[in-house]
């Protein structure tokens, strides 16, 4: 009896400890707090050598891992603790926010954290690459990775717009020029420069530091006890910031109306953008939502474009047209297809696409060999889901000129062989997705027949034989040179032994390697194998390349494999297409997957099921986002773009399939 009274004792006292103990000392003297001990001489409490209380670090206090920066600021005194008197006027304290003009800033410096409740929620939640939550604004003029021009200035001045009852500035730097409105104080803060170190692009090889530079302050002013909310709006493209905003109760001249004008207005936004879609599953709708982000405007053209990834890649042609499908036709953004296949037909020469497209003066490069057949495709699955004959009589003269030029021969020893094969590359020409060259070395040289460019051309020869009928011309001619690349095809890159497709026709021993390029030659509208043969490469594809991520560019037990993507640029770009996972491929495996099993129930089943996963990718790097690659060896940390065009499209393809 005893020892059970006993232990009822210690069990209360534990929960005790837990409940009211234990939550204290963590208040007191967790992550973030400055430890106090007792100085002997005084008996009074001061903080631990080398550590200030949150919210009292200046500048002058804070450290950083790769540099010091020292400025001069001026620092209020902190009033002592008096007892609260009602009769009192109440104390009002300060909150300050630095405006910093940053050339590098995505990965923040550890010395900028207050540990509170946002920073434990991110650092637990996050991917590790962005752990640290600092309160500052931030806005770039200077290219990513870059200092500041020598000499550049950062200017800002107080302008008037009588419809705004709140501060309005104008910012300008580097010929860039933004307005600021607020209902904050805007105060001068001189020119602040501070170093800070990513660790992520470090690990990596790439610059490991950035420069960032504060040239204001807002600060507003909260009563003891209360909370207030601060509205800074910042506007780069001009737009009237001062008539015709509503916004529910908020007034419609301050700058909390202006800000809840915009947030609600890019919330309808992206809620029709998720109605057009009309998916169903979750996951589908958050990337109906996400595969806007990455249309914009090319000012070159006047049209719309497909920007690559985040943050690296602009519009590439390839890139473009692999990423088209999904990003625009799944989720019905009909016009926006048009205006983008429109941009790259007008810059079409000798049957190419362009894959670098013109910035400033400098011209188009057109070294790829699969946008233009890929471009054919787009063009095909446009007509297939918005039904517009049109569009296809206006891109007619185009694709034909591609046909043609691919037959004659092109560019970068792009031709059809006797074989009614296509051949493409030479020397240093890097004409396919596996485009990596360093300096004289080609890391993944596939010169010769690739696979996937011949699977692209006899699903370009027998769309353009069904555009023909379509428009009332002959298509035997595309109809019968489709029926030679299928012989030539299969007896050419058909390896029995391996169950799978040779890479390449080339002679070398690229040829025998098991990649995931193969996987096209199943996933594309018309393929040129039988049904066991498909099976066989789907088969061999899962058991030698597939990630739930994204397909290994190559087997693990290929002795050129790279397990690890990473380090300085030469190591990062010998691994690139070495065994690298990449998420885009794998739309096309579960496309082909749904293919070789008959669309089934239980199939699609399958296949949702496996997609599953891509909600915690969208979570672990870029919220909402799909990224480039993973690892080979482990896949788990997304690298590269931490937002791919591509992947999202391909992605959203396989939803489509799964609720058509």
């Amino acid at each position: 009896m005893k020892k059970r009274l006993l232990f009822l004792l210690l069990l209360l006292f534990a929960l005790f400890a837990v409940i009211f103990v234990i939550p204290e000392v963590l208040e007191r003297y967790g992550p973030g707090r400055g430890t106090e001990v007792s100085d002997s001489s005084t008996g009074t409490l001061e903080p631990e050598s080398g550590r200030t209380e949150p919210g009292t670090e200046t500048l002058e206090s804070r450290t950083f891992p790769y540099e010091t920066v020292e400025t001069e600021t001026e620092t209020e005194e902190t009033p002592p603790e008096t007892e609260y008197d009602p009769g009192e006027p109440v104390a009002r304290e300060k909150i300050e926010t630095n405006l910093m003009i940053a050339s590098d800033i995505h990965y923040m410096s550890p010395s900028l954290t207050d540990y509170g409740k946002a920073y434990q929620t991110m650092a637990d939640n996050g991917d590790g690459k962005v752990i640290q939550y600092m309160p500052q604004i931030w806005e770039a003029f200077a290219s990513k990775g870059k200092e500041p021009d020598a000499g550049q200035k950062f200017e800002w001045w107080k302008t008037r717009d009588d419809r705004i009852r709140g501060t309005v500035c104008r910012i300008k730097s580097n010929g860039l020029s933004m307005e600021l409105i607020t209902d904050g104080q805007i105060e001068d803060a001189g020119e602040i420069t501070e170093t800070y170190y990513y660790p992520y692009d470090a690990c990596d090889g790439r610059r490991e530091s950035g420069s960032a530079m504060a040239c204001h302050r807002i600060s507003i002013c909260a009563e003891s006890g209360c909370e207030e909310t601060l509205s800074v709006i910042y506007d780069m493209d001009g737009s009237d910031m001062g008539a015709g905003h509503v916004s529910g109760e908020e007034s419609t001249d301050t700058p909390r109306g202006i800000a809840a004008q915009i947030i609600d207005g890019l919330k309808t936004y992206r809620k029709g953008l998720e109605e057009l879609a009309g998916f169903r599953d979750e996951n589908a709708r958050i990337l109906s939502k996400s595969a806007d982000q990455f249309i914009s405007l090319r000012e070159s053209t006047g049209r719309k474009t497909i920007l690559a990834g985040y943050p690296f890649f602009e519009d590439w042609g390839r890139d473009t047209m692999i990423a088209l499908p999904g990003v625009c036709i799944s989720v019905h953004r009909y016009e926006e297809a048009e205006s983008i296949l429109r941009t790259f037909a007008a810059y079409e020469r000798r049957g190419l696409m362009p894959n670098l497209f013109p910035e400033g003066r400098n011209d188009p490069m057109y070294n790829t060999v699969d946008a233009a057949l890929l471009f054919i495709n787009c063009v095909w699955l446009y007509s297939e889901a918005s039904g517009n004959t049109d569009f296809v009589e206006e891109m007619y003269p185009v694709m034909e000129r591609i046909i043609e030029s691919y037959k004659a021969g092109t560019d970068y020893e792009i031709r059809m062989d006797e074989d009614s094969l296509i051949m493409a590359g030479s020397g240093l020409d890097q004409v396919t997705w596996m485009d990596v060259r360093v300096g004289e070395i080609l890391p993944t040289p596939r010169h010769g027949k690739p696979v996937e460019i011949n699977a692209y051309w006899y699903n370009a020869l027998r769309i353009m034989g069904r555009f023909s009928d379509m428009l009332g011309k002959s298509g035997e001619a595309y109809e019968a040179l489709a029926d030679k690349v299928r012989a030539s095809f299969e007896k050419e890159f058909w390896m029995e032994e391996k169950h799978c497709l040779r890479d390449v026709v080339s002679g070398t021993k690229a040829d025998t390697q098991i990649r995931c390029n193969q996987i096209w030659a199943v996933s594309m509208p018309f393929t040129m194998l039988g049904p066991d043969k498909e099976r066989q490469i789907v088969d061999t594809v899962f058991e030698k390349l597939y990630t739930p991520y994204g397909l290994r560019t190559l087997e693990e037990a290929d002795p050129e494999f790279k397990p690890f993507y990473g380090g300085e640029v030469l190591k990062r770009d010998l691994a690139y297409h070495q065994g690298t996972v990449w998420a885009y491929p794998l739309g096309a495996y579960y496309m082909a997957y749904l293919k070789v099993h008959g669309y089934s129930s239980a199939a699609k089943a399958y296949v949702k099921g496996q997609l599953e996963v891509m909600e915690g990718a969208m979570r672990e790097g870029c919220i909402g986002q799909l990224p480039e690659i993973y690892d080979g060896d482990n896949p788990v940390s997304s690298k590269g773009c931490f937002a791919q065009a591509w992947s999202t499209g391909e992605i959203l393809r396989v939803y489509e399939e799964l609720e058509r």
